[in-house]
């Protein structure tokens, strides 16, 4: 309620009362879908009538993106724009739109002209971290994580995640050290973290070998992630040989959802649905993009299907396909 009134403290007294009725119907219906903190700042040539363009449009925009239609959203946006120029909220939907579209360019471009506006906003932030996280551009992702972690110590769990698939897996167990000083370590980092002591971890080097012979030659001398994954791509085909692999890539690499992702899908295509499932719920923890969710689910899917289970099955398939989408 409390933005509520601050987003409307601006239309003045003599405005119709159905309008005002109309115009807080529509703010309740997408308020989840809003900026916590928008409003509409004060601007003297920003005219009631002015005011209640820029709802309709904005209100548009919001109920455009939650039907996915994110172009739609955008045009409506950029009306919003030409209204009020320089509007935090409407800049963070911009963003929000763009990296729907894959336009992680324009949706950083728009994040950083709302974050010099409001530099500390959790969910902008939040937000910035999953477009670095769409760049793989985990040092960057890293970097806006440690901001979110000053505001909020809770945010340091994710931060573990950003470490892991950056690699750098000394800062990982460290924080992870120090998470379970305090009581704060969940069981599924506890497990993370005890793998990863196991074994010694090795240097990674860039490989581009495309011979499947050549790349398991290699992976007994350099156990890098890469080749690794070279391996596990050329051998989907052969489940023994992916089973084998993706088995070994989980104690290797804890905390890559690929090898979960493979080894259940040897394992379905073994007919071994029961285990699969279980591999896919470990590894889902550990996923952070849509794509690979996605893969995820209908890997699910196929589980579900081979143990007979239809309901699950089309449950999960229609989650696969919703991000697919």
């Amino acid at each position: 309620m409390e933005n509520s009134k601050k987003t409307f403290k601006n239309l003045k007294k003599k405005t119709d009362c159905t309008k005002i009725v109309l115009f807080s119907m529509l703010f309740v219906l997408f308020a989840n879908f809003a900026f916590a903190q928008d409003s509409i700042p004060e601007k003297e040539d920003f005219t009631e009538e002015a005011q209640l363009k820029f709802q309709q449009f904005f209100f548009k925009a919001l109920s455009q993106k939650s039907i996915g239609n994110h172009q739609k959203a955008i045009e409506n946006l950029e009306n919003c724009n030409q209204l009020l120029t320089n509007d935090v909220a409407v800049f963070f939907e911009f963003s929000k739109n763009y990296l729907a579209l894959n336009n992680t360019l324009l949706a950083k471009e728009y994040i950083e002209r709302a974050l010099v506006k409001d530099a500390n906003n959790i969910w902008m932030l939040k937000h910035l971290v999953a477009i670095h996280q769409k760049d793989k551009n985990y040092e960057a992702a890293i970097k806006t994580q440690e901001k979110l972690v000053v505001q909020n110590p809770k945010e340091r769990e994710f931060l573990v995640r950003l470490y892991m698939y950056n690699r750098q897996y000394t800062e990982a167990i460290s924080l992870m050290n120090i998470l379970e000083d305090e009581n704060a370590l969940s069981a599924n980092l506890k497990r993370l973290r005890a793998s990863l002591q196991q074994r010694k971890i090795p240097e990674f080097k860039e490989k581009k070998l495309t011979d499947t012979t050549a790349l398991i030659d290699q992976f007994k001398t350099d156990k890098s992630y890469k080749i690794l994954e070279q391996i596990l791509k050329f051998s989907e085909n052969n489940p023994s040989e992916m089973l084998k692999y993706s088995e070994e890539g989980m104690l290797l690499f804890p905390a890559q959802p690929y090898v979960y992702l493979m080894k259940a899908k040897a394992l379905n295509y073994q007919k071994g649905y029961k285990n699969a499932l279980t591999i896919l719920e470990s590894g889902i923890d550990f996923v952070i993009e849509d794509k690979m969710e996605a893969d995820f689910y209908s890997e699910m899917a196929k589980a579900y299907k081979g143990l007979g289970n239809t309901k699950e099955a089309q449950k999960y398939q229609q989650k696969a396909e919703k991000l697919k989408s």
